[in-house]
């Protein structure tokens, strides 16, 4: 048998090759929410927070709270204003209007807490407000307006704009697209705490496709979503400290005559439900436990806070079945 041509078996080879990669490539799903302007979703957010934990300071309260359980339900309906059309590889930029339709806030404590009945309140009175942000092609948010005229308390303000993050979970995976069975990590840097340093690092899988399951305006509609399907998508995080020659101290903290110092830790898993044909998050269920033990100490007066406790939390997110007669969301004044 006469032996084949080097230049014929290397073509063969890249052949080979190239289909090989073209169904690799066909294979992979890119899970970037499409977004049209006049589009109306709703979503439906639940949350049970749990906070135990002591505060030392200057003038000590031997009565005060050590213990608060707070439930949070909210109906939030998003008014699509604007959006660009996507690359392919990145989504375009979104202008979004988040309406309050229903919101209800519940808390217990072992001891009385001005703080927590203020939180409740805050969170009460978000019901028929609005607010406005913009989703970034990275998935970052950029121009929220809104959200600190009715939430004034960080912890609060900061659980809001987490579920609009979620929004865009998909921008942060790999831009070559995912297959199932491929995993991947991100890691950045946690703002928004007394201790500097600290970075969240998440692990990332596709576990499978499954029929997306939208829950249904009332109980006698379908809770499916015509067919469509979803990548699910589970995501592990952990809260890691790096060491920094300048400490712990956050620049905001410093510039204010502060120094901080201790531990933060935590970890949490999320798993999400995306439709593989619109991008959007049909279901998320989070569930996340921090500890934390540090102080704040104030250079000029010498005067210092400790803290130390734990927060666990969790949420589960679901895309309502939209009707089709919804009218425009106006703000309220």
């Amino acid at each position: 048998m006469k032996p084949r041509h080097p230049r014929i078996v290397l073509a063969v080879a890249f052949s080979l090759t190239a289909l090989s990669l073209l169904a690799a490539s066909s294979d992979r799903v890119r899970l970037l929410p499409k977004f049209t302007p006049h589009q109306t979703l709703r979503y439906q957010l639940e949350t049970r927070l749990t906070i135990s934990g002591t505060t030392t300071t200057p003038i000590d309260n031997p009565e005060g709270a050590s213990l608060l359980k707070q439930n949070v339900s909210m109906l939030v309906r998003l008014d699509i204003l604007d959006a660009e059309p996507s690359s392919g590889t990145a989504t375009g930029r979104v202008r979004i209007r988040a309406t309050y339709e229903k919101t209800n806030a519940t808390s217990e404590t072992d001891a009385y807490d001005p703080q927590a009945a203020a939180l409740e309140d805050q969170f009460t009175r978000l019901e028929g407000h609005s607010m406005e942000f913009t989703i970034e092609p990275d998935g970052k948010l950029s121009n929220i307006t809104g959200v600190e005229e009715f939430l004034s308390n960080p912890s609060a303000a900061q659980s809001v704009r987490s579920w609009m993050a979620g929004l865009s979970s998909g921008a942060a995976f790999p831009r070559e697209g995912i297959v199932i069975g491929q995993k991947w990590s991100n890691q950045q840097p946690l703002t928004g705490t007394p201790l500097g340093g600290l970075l969240s690092r998440t692990e990332s899988s596709y576990l499978r496709n499954e029929p997306c399951h939208v829950a249904a305006p009332n109980p006698a509609a379908s809770p499916n979503a015509d067919g469509e399907t979803c990548a699910v998508i589970l995501t592990r995080f952990e809260i890691l400290h790096h060491a920094s020659r300048e400490g712990d101290t956050p620049d905001d903290y410093r510039r204010n005559g502060l120094r901080t110092s201790g531990t933060w830790t935590g970890k949490g898993e999320s798993l999400d439900s995306i439709s593989l044909t619109s991008g959007l998050v049909i279901n998320s269920t989070q569930s996340s436990s921090q500890e934390m033990d540090f102080r704040i100490e104030s250079a000029t007066k010498g005067t210092r806070i400790l803290y130390k406790g734990s927060v666990h939390s969790e949420t589960d997110v679901t895309l309502l079945r939209s009707t089709p007669a919804d009218p425009p969301s106006p703000p309220k004044p």
